[in-house]
């Protein structure tokens, strides 16, 4: 089975496209399921789009989930269309998030660390001046808000834990065992990680997370999926059968799919 789970559309102001032209690739590219997921409003900000370029208004929020909804229905005989969202996670705001998201019919959440001490973790200024300790304090934290998101039961999926390598590809190599403890945390959470394929897109190339996160990922059970975080139509399904081929090479033998909030896995 070919699926989808991180794709995104024109209401987060910088992805290109409708969501039925995210339907619409996923057809031709031979998909059995898309999910939908697009940057969660910032719901505890005062504005109704905070940061027009980064994530939807909350104004759009349910026009979202009614049109996702709508195209779930529309193409029910030719593919199966999930409402998902990518969430930030904000631990000092969760209750406006789990408030927006309480009586929403989501298929899959996917929670996703995009900020450390306020700065993106795409900000490649952020690493200039800071000395090696204070670079792996930088990387220590960013995954403990991993292992926080993880243990917060809002989310079925995990999104791109080593994305901060994006636009820094030092970031790899920056000596931490934080990691492996991350990965445990996952594990004993039971919630999902995806292999996502938009680090090609960035200064880093390839995926994240790199072939040894996988490794261990593994070794502690921690199960996976696939996403292509695509932010144009056609990168819908980008290299799915080229993760495919690389996760059996690992070890792996299934891969997570959801529906109505449960997971179900199938063979890769």
């Amino acid at each position: 089975m070919k699926f989808d789970l991180h794709t995104h559309h024109d209401r987060c102001g910088h992805a290109e496209g409708s969501i039925r032209h995210y339907v619409e690739a996923a057809m031709k590219e031979g998909l059995s399921v898309i999910g939908i997921s697009d940057h969660s409003p910032y719901f505890a900000k005062k504005e109704d789009q905070a940061f027009p370029h980064i994530a939807m208004a909350k104004s759009a929020f349910t026009p979202y989930i009614q049109e996702v909804l709508a195209l779930k229905q529309e193409y029910a005989d030719r593919i199966e269309v999930l409402l998902g969202l990518e969430s930030d996670y904000f631990p000092d705001v969760l209750d406006a998030y789990q408030a927006a998201y309480r009586q929403v019919p989501f298929d899959y959440v996917i929670g996703s660390v995009h900020y450390v001490n306020g700065i993106s973790i795409f900000n490649r200024n952020r690493w200039k001046k800071l000395s090696e300790a204070q670079k792996v304090d930088v990387k220590e934290q960013y995954y403990d808000l991993i292992e926080q998101s993880a243990r917060s039961g809002m989310f079925d999926i995990l999104g791109h834990i080593d994305a901060m390598k994006g636009f820094y590809p030092e970031f790899s190599d920056i000596e931490t065992n934080r990691i492996e403890t991350t990965l445990q945390v996952i594990a004993e959470n039971d919630v999902v990680i995806e292999i996502n394929t938009s680090g090609k897109t960035k200064d880093v190339g390839g995926w994240y997370p790199s072939d040894d996160i996988l490794e261990k990922a593994l070794y502690y059970g921690v199960k996976v999926t696939f996403g292509s975080d695509a932010h144009v139509p056609s990168r819908v399904g980008d290299e799915f059968e080229m993760v495919a081929t690389r996760l059996k090479e690992i070890g792996f033998k299934e891969w997570a799919c959801f529906r109505a909030r449960e997971r179900y896995m199938v063979g890769i």
